[in-house]
């Protein structure tokens, strides 16, 4: 079974109409094909697993570090405190994934797709995301600090806090998101594109060159710019 990645399809209507502009995320198909079903006890740190669907399991506080999963399917999951340092997740689907405590740094994730789920802090620096797709979920704080992402798409997702320090970005768009606090303090940024996204705060302006902003966005930033910059604004 082949389901394709594409853009959501109102950034493909506002990218389309800003050519040759921002570059919009470019996301893989998932290929899944005769699926088993998986044990979820059977799991071990540093395994390979691969062409396994998990349904309603639960990885609360368990110890999987280094694991790898390849062409799996996981729907409704509860994985509070599970250690997933170094984990590697390559064609791979999340439905209703539930963690308020998600530990993945240094992780990898590769052509993968999180949909309607909720995680309260995600534990992501210095992790690796290349062509993932990320809907309707609801994030805490999320630490992605110094990791790289690439095609990386985000559409009807709250975030309270997206921690970006020192993180290098290209390709990647928020689509219909909520950000409470943007922090791009030594971000890199290529092809970032925030025009759909709603931003109360931004801290580490510097780091915005290579973002695309509306221009509502840049009226709304007006006056933290002005500060940023040392600009007294007086009537």
């Amino acid at each position: 079974m082949r389901r394709s990645l594409s853009p959501h399809p109102r950034y493909e209507r506002l990218t389309m109409a800003r050519k040759p502009g921002t570059q919009a995320p470019r996301l893989d198909a998932i290929v899944l094909d005769d699926l088993v079903a998986g044990d979820p006890e059977a799991l071990r740190p540093h395994d390979v697993y691969e062409g396994l669907r998990f349904d309603a399991v639960d990885l609360a506080g368990r110890e999987l570090s280094g694991i790898q999963f390849r062409e799996c399917v996981f729907d409704d999951v509860q994985a509070h405190d599970a250690v997933l340092r170094g984990a590697t997740f390559s064609d791979v689907e999340f439905t209703r994934l539930n963690a308020p405590i998600f530990a993945a740094p240094r992780a990898e994730l590769r052509s993968v797709t999180i949909d309607g789920s909720r995680l309260g802090s995600a534990e992501l620096y210095e992790s690796a995301l290349s062509s993932v797709h990320i809907s309707s979920t609801k994030l805490g704080f999320v630490n992605l600090s110094g990791a790289t992402l690439l095609d990386v798409l985000f559409t009807g997702c709250s975030i309270d806090e997206l921690d970006l320090g020192s993180a290098k970005l290209n390709r990647v768009a928020f689509v219909d998101c909520t950000i409470g606090v943007l922090s791009l303090h030594h971000a890199t940024l290529t092809n970032v594109d925030l025009r759909r996204a709603e931003l109360s705060r931004v801290d580490g302006f510097s780091a915005l060159a290579g973002a695309t902003l509306s221009h509502g966005q840049v009226a709304d930033l007006a006056s933290a710019f002005a500060e940023h910059l040392g600009i007294r604004v007086e009537d």
